[in-house]
Protein backbone atom coordinates (compact mmCIF):
# COMPACT_ATOMS: atom_id res chain seq x y z
CA UNK A 1 0.00 0.00 0.00
CA UNK A 2 1.56 3.65 -1.27
CA UNK A 3 1.09 5.93 1.15
CA UNK A 4 -0.04 9.97 -0.54
CA UNK A 5 0.23 13.05 0.65
CA UNK A 6 -2.03 15.37 -1.66
CA UNK A 7 -0.27 19.11 -1.38
CA UNK A 8 -2.95 21.88 -2.76
CA UNK A 9 -6.46 20.97 -1.86
CA UNK A 10 -8.09 22.34 -5.26
CA UNK A 11 -9.88 21.23 -8.07
CA UNK A 12 -6.67 18.82 -9.04
CA UNK A 13 -5.50 18.17 -6.05
CA UNK A 14 -9.47 16.64 -5.77
CA UNK A 15 -9.26 15.25 -8.90
CA UNK A 16 -6.60 13.18 -7.93
CA UNK A 17 -7.70 12.17 -4.60
CA UNK A 18 -11.33 11.11 -6.00
CA UNK A 19 -8.76 8.54 -8.19
CA UNK A 20 -6.71 7.28 -5.20
CA UNK A 21 -9.84 6.52 -2.80
CA UNK A 22 -11.01 3.72 -5.62
CA UNK A 23 -7.43 2.04 -6.06
CA UNK A 24 -6.36 -0.66 -3.70
CA UNK A 25 -3.13 -0.27 -3.98
CA UNK A 26 -2.75 3.34 -2.41
CA UNK A 27 -4.63 5.78 0.13
CA UNK A 28 -4.15 9.09 1.03
CA UNK A 29 -2.99 9.74 4.48
CA UNK A 30 -2.27 13.40 4.43
CA UNK A 31 -3.16 16.57 2.62
CA UNK A 32 -2.28 19.64 3.06
CA UNK A 33 -3.33 23.32 2.01
CA UNK A 34 -2.82 27.06 2.33
CA UNK A 35 -6.37 27.71 3.31
CA UNK A 36 -8.02 25.47 5.90
CA UNK A 37 -11.49 25.10 4.68
CA UNK A 38 -10.80 22.89 1.43
CA UNK A 39 -8.26 20.75 3.35
CA UNK A 40 -10.59 20.30 6.09
CA UNK A 41 -13.08 18.72 3.33
CA UNK A 42 -11.02 16.62 1.65
CA UNK A 43 -9.15 15.15 4.86
CA UNK A 44 -12.86 14.25 5.96
CA UNK A 45 -13.35 12.59 3.13
CA UNK A 46 -10.37 10.63 2.78
CA UNK A 47 -10.04 9.80 6.36
CA UNK A 48 -6.31 11.44 6.11
CA UNK A 49 -4.73 14.28 8.51
CA UNK A 50 -4.63 17.67 7.95
CA UNK A 51 -0.91 18.82 7.96
CA UNK A 52 1.61 21.73 7.14
CA UNK A 53 4.24 21.10 4.43
CA UNK A 54 6.66 20.06 7.22
CA UNK A 55 5.34 17.88 9.16
CA UNK A 56 4.39 15.66 5.97
CA UNK A 57 7.80 16.01 4.91
CA UNK A 58 8.74 14.83 8.45
CA UNK A 59 6.25 11.61 8.35
CA UNK A 60 8.11 8.38 7.88
CA UNK A 61 5.04 6.68 6.66
CA UNK A 62 4.14 9.36 3.70
CA UNK A 63 6.02 7.70 0.60
CA UNK A 64 4.95 10.37 -2.03
CA UNK A 65 3.47 13.37 -2.93
CA UNK A 66 1.08 14.74 -5.28
CA UNK A 67 1.88 18.64 -6.12
CA UNK A 68 -1.10 20.19 -6.96
CA UNK A 69 -0.19 24.00 -5.89
CA UNK A 70 0.36 26.93 -7.24
CA UNK A 71 3.46 26.81 -9.50
CA UNK A 72 5.04 29.56 -7.98
CA UNK A 73 5.58 27.09 -4.93
CA UNK A 74 6.68 24.04 -6.93
CA UNK A 75 10.60 24.21 -6.65
CA UNK A 76 10.66 24.58 -2.94
CA UNK A 77 8.21 21.69 -2.38
CA UNK A 78 9.97 19.64 -4.94
CA UNK A 79 13.33 20.21 -3.24
CA UNK A 80 11.73 19.45 0.30
CA UNK A 81 10.26 16.54 -0.87
CA UNK A 82 13.48 15.01 -2.65
CA UNK A 83 15.23 15.92 0.43
CA UNK A 84 13.08 13.82 2.50
CA UNK A 85 12.99 10.74 0.36
CA UNK A 86 9.46 11.35 -1.46
CA UNK A 87 8.53 9.87 -4.57
CA UNK A 88 7.20 13.42 -6.41
CA UNK A 89 3.93 13.49 -9.04
CA UNK A 90 4.47 17.03 -9.96
CA UNK A 91 1.47 19.13 -11.97
CA UNK A 92 2.57 21.01 -14.92
CA UNK A 93 4.46 23.21 -15.47
CA UNK A 94 7.42 22.05 -12.88
CA UNK A 95 8.38 26.04 -13.27
CA UNK A 96 8.40 28.81 -14.91
CA UNK A 97 11.90 28.80 -15.21
CA UNK A 98 14.15 26.45 -17.12
CA UNK A 99 17.00 26.83 -14.93
CA UNK A 100 15.00 26.42 -11.96
CA UNK A 101 13.86 23.38 -13.55
CA UNK A 102 17.04 21.92 -14.05
CA UNK A 103 17.80 22.62 -10.28
CA UNK A 104 14.84 20.51 -9.28
CA UNK A 105 16.05 17.61 -11.31
CA UNK A 106 19.37 18.05 -9.63
CA UNK A 107 17.61 17.42 -6.52
CA UNK A 108 15.76 14.70 -7.36
CA UNK A 109 19.02 13.09 -8.92
CA UNK A 110 20.80 13.66 -5.92
CA UNK A 111 18.51 12.26 -3.78
CA UNK A 112 17.26 8.72 -5.92
CA UNK A 113 13.70 9.60 -5.41
CA UNK A 114 10.95 9.07 -8.47
CA UNK A 115 9.71 11.87 -10.07
CA UNK A 116 6.66 12.31 -12.59
CA UNK A 117 5.69 15.35 -14.59
CA UNK A 118 2.17 14.98 -14.76
CA UNK A 119 1.21 15.62 -18.34
CA UNK A 120 -1.86 13.89 -18.33
CA UNK A 121 -2.76 13.45 -21.92
CA UNK A 122 -0.38 10.71 -22.61
CA UNK A 123 -2.66 8.83 -20.93
CA UNK A 124 -5.89 9.63 -22.67
CA UNK A 125 -6.88 6.30 -23.97
CA UNK A 126 -7.13 8.12 -27.92
CA UNK A 127 -4.22 9.96 -28.10
CA UNK A 128 -1.91 6.57 -26.37
CA UNK A 129 -3.28 4.62 -28.47
CA UNK A 130 -2.35 7.19 -31.93
CA UNK A 131 0.87 7.24 -30.62
CA UNK A 132 1.30 3.23 -29.97
CA UNK A 133 -0.12 2.79 -33.48
CA UNK A 134 3.11 5.29 -34.91
CA UNK A 135 5.32 3.33 -32.92
CA UNK A 136 4.04 -0.16 -34.52
CA UNK A 137 4.45 1.85 -37.98
CA UNK A 138 0.55 1.56 -39.00
CA UNK A 139 1.29 4.94 -41.28
CA UNK A 140 4.81 4.81 -41.78
CA UNK A 141 7.20 7.42 -41.21
CA UNK A 142 5.71 10.89 -39.36
CA UNK A 143 5.77 13.90 -41.57
CA UNK A 144 3.25 16.51 -40.20
CA UNK A 145 1.44 16.20 -36.74
CA UNK A 146 -1.28 18.49 -36.38
CA UNK A 147 -2.70 19.11 -32.81
CA UNK A 148 -6.05 21.67 -31.94
CA UNK A 149 -6.81 22.16 -28.27
CA UNK A 150 -9.61 25.20 -27.73
CA UNK A 151 -10.82 26.05 -24.36
CA UNK A 152 -14.75 27.04 -24.07
CA UNK A 153 -14.09 30.25 -22.36
CA UNK A 154 -10.68 32.31 -21.15
CA UNK A 155 -9.80 32.54 -17.74
CA UNK A 156 -10.19 35.42 -15.47
CA UNK A 157 -7.59 38.12 -16.72
CA UNK A 158 -6.81 38.28 -12.80
CA UNK A 159 -4.87 34.85 -13.75
CA UNK A 160 -3.70 35.30 -17.04
CA UNK A 161 -1.21 38.05 -15.39
CA UNK A 162 0.34 35.09 -13.20
CA UNK A 163 0.50 32.31 -15.33
CA UNK A 164 3.35 32.51 -17.65
CA UNK A 165 1.55 33.58 -20.43
CA UNK A 166 -0.60 31.29 -23.30
CA UNK A 167 2.36 29.48 -24.22
CA UNK A 168 3.39 28.27 -20.92
CA UNK A 169 0.19 27.92 -19.28
CA UNK A 170 -2.08 26.19 -22.27
CA UNK A 171 -0.23 25.25 -24.74
CA UNK A 172 2.54 23.31 -22.75
CA UNK A 173 0.55 20.60 -22.76
CA UNK A 174 0.07 20.57 -27.05
CA UNK A 175 3.87 20.94 -26.87
CA UNK A 176 4.64 17.84 -24.99
CA UNK A 177 2.04 16.30 -26.83
CA UNK A 178 4.02 16.93 -30.40
CA UNK A 179 6.79 15.33 -29.39
CA UNK A 180 5.08 12.56 -27.64
CA UNK A 181 3.84 11.85 -31.83
CA UNK A 182 6.57 12.97 -33.40
CA UNK A 183 9.53 10.68 -31.93
CA UNK A 184 11.96 13.71 -32.44
CA UNK A 185 12.63 16.77 -30.43
CA UNK A 186 11.89 20.25 -32.25
CA UNK A 187 14.94 22.11 -33.42
CA UNK A 188 13.36 25.53 -34.55
CA UNK A 189 9.77 27.10 -33.18
CA UNK A 190 7.88 29.82 -35.17
CA UNK A 191 5.24 31.25 -33.03
CA UNK A 192 1.93 33.61 -34.03
CA UNK A 193 -0.36 35.06 -31.45
CA UNK A 194 -3.23 37.27 -31.08
CA UNK A 195 -5.69 38.95 -28.20
CA UNK A 196 -9.05 38.41 -30.31
CA UNK A 197 -11.05 36.69 -27.62
CA UNK A 198 -10.83 39.73 -25.01
CA UNK A 199 -8.76 43.08 -24.89
CA UNK A 200 -8.14 42.69 -21.73
CA UNK A 201 -5.88 40.05 -22.24
CA UNK A 202 -3.68 41.70 -24.81
CA UNK A 203 -3.53 44.43 -22.22
CA UNK A 204 -1.88 42.37 -19.80
CA UNK A 205 0.39 40.98 -21.95
CA UNK A 206 -0.57 37.59 -23.53
CA UNK A 207 -2.43 36.71 -25.95
CA UNK A 208 -5.54 34.47 -26.22
CA UNK A 209 -4.96 32.72 -30.05
CA UNK A 210 -2.20 31.14 -31.27
CA UNK A 211 -0.74 29.12 -33.65
CA UNK A 212 3.18 27.17 -33.33
CA UNK A 213 5.18 25.42 -35.99
CA UNK A 214 7.51 22.97 -34.77
CA UNK A 215 10.59 21.21 -36.90
CA UNK A 216 12.34 18.45 -36.34
CA UNK A 217 16.06 17.72 -37.66
CA UNK A 218 14.94 15.15 -40.16
CA UNK A 219 12.20 17.71 -41.13
CA UNK A 220 9.10 16.43 -39.53
CA UNK A 221 6.59 19.79 -39.25
CA UNK A 222 4.06 19.84 -35.91
CA UNK A 223 1.45 22.67 -36.33
CA UNK A 224 -0.68 23.51 -33.31
CA UNK A 225 -3.63 25.76 -33.05
CA UNK A 226 -5.15 26.90 -29.37
CA UNK A 227 -7.71 29.03 -28.52
CA UNK A 228 -9.28 30.94 -25.50
CA UNK A 229 -12.69 30.57 -26.46
CA UNK A 230 -14.75 27.69 -28.41
CA UNK A 231 -18.40 28.29 -28.67
CA UNK A 232 -18.62 24.59 -29.18
CA UNK A 233 -17.33 23.33 -25.97
CA UNK A 234 -14.09 21.34 -25.38
CA UNK A 235 -12.13 21.19 -28.49
CA UNK A 236 -9.22 18.61 -28.64
CA UNK A 237 -7.84 16.66 -31.37
CA UNK A 238 -5.11 15.53 -32.90
CA UNK A 239 -3.98 14.14 -36.58
CA UNK A 240 -1.02 12.58 -37.36
CA UNK A 241 0.06 11.99 -41.28
CA UNK A 242 2.71 9.83 -42.16
CA UNK A 243 3.92 7.92 -45.35
CA UNK A 244 1.69 4.72 -45.01
CA UNK A 245 -1.28 6.98 -43.98
CA UNK A 246 -3.36 9.00 -41.65
CA UNK A 247 -4.18 8.70 -37.99
CA UNK A 248 -6.78 10.74 -36.04
CA UNK A 249 -8.31 11.21 -32.59
CA UNK A 250 -11.55 13.15 -32.65
CA UNK A 251 -13.55 15.13 -29.76
CA UNK A 252 -15.13 13.37 -27.20
CA UNK A 253 -18.95 14.37 -27.42
CA UNK A 254 -21.52 14.52 -24.14
CA UNK A 255 -23.32 11.38 -25.87
CA UNK A 256 -23.04 9.77 -29.28
CA UNK A 257 -26.11 9.87 -30.51
CA UNK A 258 -26.51 11.69 -33.98
CA UNK A 259 -29.99 12.84 -35.10
CA UNK A 260 -30.68 12.71 -39.28
CA UNK A 261 -33.78 15.12 -40.61
CA UNK A 262 -34.47 16.92 -43.68
CA UNK A 263 -32.30 19.75 -42.32
CA UNK A 264 -29.57 17.55 -42.10
CA UNK A 265 -27.10 15.61 -39.66
CA UNK A 266 -26.89 16.61 -36.24
CA UNK A 267 -24.63 15.12 -33.17
CA UNK A 268 -23.94 16.30 -29.82
CA UNK A 269 -21.54 19.00 -28.67
CA UNK A 270 -18.01 18.34 -27.37
CA UNK A 271 -17.50 17.76 -23.71
CA UNK A 272 -17.80 20.66 -21.67
CA UNK A 273 -14.11 20.96 -19.94
CA UNK A 274 -10.48 19.11 -19.34
CA UNK A 275 -12.70 17.53 -16.03
CA UNK A 276 -14.72 15.14 -18.19
CA UNK A 277 -12.74 15.21 -21.49
CA UNK A 278 -9.71 14.03 -19.53
CA UNK A 279 -11.38 11.58 -16.44
CA UNK A 280 -10.17 8.71 -17.93
CA UNK A 281 -6.85 10.38 -18.39
CA UNK A 282 -6.36 11.12 -14.71
CA UNK A 283 -6.78 8.30 -13.58
CA UNK A 284 -4.51 6.04 -15.68
CA UNK A 285 -1.58 8.01 -14.93
CA UNK A 286 -2.66 8.03 -10.99
CA UNK A 287 -2.25 4.09 -11.54
CA UNK A 288 0.55 4.58 -13.37
CA UNK A 289 2.40 7.04 -10.81
CA UNK A 290 1.48 3.95 -8.09
CA UNK A 291 2.32 1.02 -9.60
CA UNK A 292 5.87 2.61 -10.95
CA UNK A 293 6.78 3.53 -7.55
CA UNK A 294 5.98 0.59 -5.59
CA UNK A 295 7.19 -1.52 -8.18
CA UNK A 296 10.90 0.30 -8.70
CA UNK A 297 9.94 0.87 -12.46
CA UNK A 298 11.01 3.95 -14.43
CA UNK A 299 8.09 6.81 -14.80
CA UNK A 300 7.12 8.73 -17.60
CA UNK A 301 6.86 11.69 -18.22
CA UNK A 302 9.86 12.45 -16.63
CA UNK A 303 11.13 15.63 -15.24
CA UNK A 304 13.26 15.89 -18.53
CA UNK A 305 10.04 15.99 -19.88
CA UNK A 306 8.89 18.76 -18.37
CA UNK A 307 12.13 20.84 -18.39
CA UNK A 308 12.02 19.95 -22.25
CA UNK A 309 8.37 21.66 -22.91
CA UNK A 310 8.97 24.01 -20.82
CA UNK A 311 12.03 24.57 -23.38
CA UNK A 312 9.64 24.88 -26.18
CA UNK A 313 7.15 27.06 -24.35
CA UNK A 314 9.74 29.80 -23.45
CA UNK A 315 10.88 29.48 -27.24
CA UNK A 316 7.66 29.67 -28.41
CA UNK A 317 6.86 32.74 -25.89
CA UNK A 318 10.66 34.29 -27.34
CA UNK A 319 8.83 33.61 -31.15
CA UNK A 320 6.06 35.85 -30.91
CA UNK A 321 7.34 38.18 -28.45
CA UNK A 322 10.13 38.78 -31.62
CA UNK A 323 8.37 37.64 -35.01
CA UNK A 324 11.23 35.26 -35.70
CA UNK A 325 11.82 31.56 -36.06
CA UNK A 326 13.96 30.37 -32.83
CA UNK A 327 16.40 27.55 -32.85
CA UNK A 328 16.02 25.11 -29.81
Amino acid sequence: MLNIAILGCGRIGQVHARTIKTMSTARVIAVADAFHDPAKALADDLGADVCTIDAIMARDDVDAVIIGTPTTTHYDLIHAAAKAGKAIFCEKPVDMSADRIRDCLSIVAQHNVPFLTAFNRRFDPSFANVQARIANGEIGNVELVTIMSRDPLPPPVSYIATSGGLFRDMMIHDLDMARFLLGEEPVSVMAMGAALVDPAIGDAGDVDTAGVMLRTASGKICQISNSRRSSYGYDQRIEVHGSLGMLRAENHLENSVEIATEAGYRRAPAQHFFLERYAAAYRAEMVHFVDAVANGTSLSPSGDDGLRAQMLADAATLSWEKSVPITI
